[in-house]
């Protein structure tokens, strides 16, 4: 299975390669992680990053990319909205300021529910200030 990674935010081609470049870090994601570029514009020199492709296995690497995102998004300094996409649609969107004002607890849980939610689909939906927000379908 594989998701899909997008962020929205100012700077996203930097920081989409930012985030690559933070994920292949981690050596279980090593070989799992695809930077997913659109043709250049007309006149452009070359392509631009559109959103990054994870492919997930059993075995905890669901885990690794749901800590590995969220200790990118705490090292933000800019307002960056990172969307994690299951191919059956089932997605999650969390706020890098969402993440930097959380206590260590909190990061835990959050961790916690994107695992559960890129394994199995489920999750709780809940507004982008007391956690992530998780919604089923397109």
């Amino acid at each position: 299975m594989s998701v899909t990674v997008a962020l929205a935010g100012a700077g996203t081609a930097d920081e989409l390669r930012s985030l690559y470049e933070w994920l292949f870090t981690e050596e279980e994601l090593r070989g799992r992680v695809r930077l997913v570029q659109s043709p250049p514009p007309p006149g452009a020199l070359g392509s631009v990053p559109e959103m990054l492709t994870v492919a997930l296995a059993p075995g905890g690497v669901s885990a690794v990319l749901a800590s590995a995102a969220i200790a990118w998004m705490r090292h933000r300094t800019g307002e960056v909205v990172c969307k994690l996409t299951r191919p059956d649609g089932t997605s999650v969107e969390v706020s890098a300021q969402r993440v930097r004002g959380s206590d260590v607890a909190e990061v835990r849980e959050l961790v916690a529910e994107l695992t559960q939610m890129l394994n199995d689909g489920s999750g709780t939906v809940e507004d982008g200030s007391a956690g992530p927000a998780v919604s089923s379908g397109q």
